[in-house]
């Protein structure tokens, strides 16, 4: 395999290490938007993009669950990242010298106690790597940022504390996109299967809608809800389950969302990252 695979941020930002890490054989390429990465993929076939979805200390990435529905490409694959937070400075500052730490408002949060513990303010920036980049353009001790290690050797930063992350297992979940997605053969490893549906206005609609799901046996292990067209009464949701769309347990559970359900749009059926199930990856 060999082209691009996009992702957003700045060259050092942790889905550009995640890119490095998962596929070495594709050039990593930054975007300045979620939405540009998307594009980009839609523009060449054959690109991938890398988006981060979940973080096991700081939540959800809230932006992507409106782009997946709308942005044309399919979910083909999650990895697992173990994320590990550091603090780096200018040339020869010290981890007592910094008042003030800039990162993404994502890392930040990550750090929380950390950062509290040392007095360190924290201050929101758009980007991990960005945040690195500007920390050693300005030049000033008492401003330092936290970010990868990749981001560090990139921007010239001294490091002043490594893995500072307030829980050992701070983990990012990844999912990859394509223009178009195969779906994962039956009978070799676990699936999982990601679709977003919007219920019907009934009473009862969304309680129905996934009983087929407890009925059948069918493990669902992610379900967000967003607004949609400007509604507060209109939601959307999207869904992971740990299940094959040949199952038949899965084509029984689907059947009934799809009575109470006013649109299904299924986004991926992809092989489920061996650390999915794993208490500390």
């Amino acid at each position: 395999m060999s082209g691009n695979i996009h992702y957003q941020g700045e060259p050092g930002a942790f889905s550009h290490l995640a890119c490095s890490r998962f596929f070495p054989q594709l050039t990593p390429r930054p975007c300045q938007s979620f939405a540009a990465a998307f594009a980009a993929v839609r523009a060449t076939p054959g690109d991938l993009a890398m988006i981060p979805v979940d973080n096991s200390v700081a939540g959800r990435v809230s932006d992507i669950y409106h782009l997946l529905p709308e942005g044309g490409l399919k979910i083909i694959g999650e990895h697992y990242l173990p994320v590990h937070h550091n603090l780096w400075g200018v040339s020869g500052a010290k981890r007592e010298d910094i008042k003030v730490a800039r990162s993404h408002p994502m890392a930040l949060g990550q750090v929380r106690k950390r950062l509290a513990g040392w007095g360190i303010t924290p201050k929101s920036d758009t980007d991990t790597a960005g945040a690195a980049r500007r920390v050693a353009e300005r030049g000033d001790k008492s401003v330092g940022s936290i970010s990868s290690a990749l981001a560090g050797e990139i921007y010239g930063l001294d490091l002043l504390a490594e893995n500072i992350e307030d829980a050992d297992h701070n983990t990012t979940r990844f999912l990859v996109l394509a223009q178009e997605g195969e779906v994962a053969a039956q009978g070799h490893g676990p699936v999982v299967t990601s679709f977003v549906f919007r219920v019907r206005s009934v009473p009862s609609a969304l309680y129905k809608a996934l009983g087929g799901f407890a009925t059948n046996g069918v493990n669902i292990t992610k379900l967000e809800s967003y607004m949609i067209g400007g509604s507060f009464t209109a939601a959307q949701f999207y869904m992971d389950v740990e299940a094959h769309p040949e199952d038949e347990a899965m084509q029984h559970a689907m059947e009934e969302l799809s009575f109470f359900s006013e649109e299904i749009i299924m986004l991926g059926a992809y092989a489920a990252d061996p650390l999915r199930h794993s208490s500390k990856p």
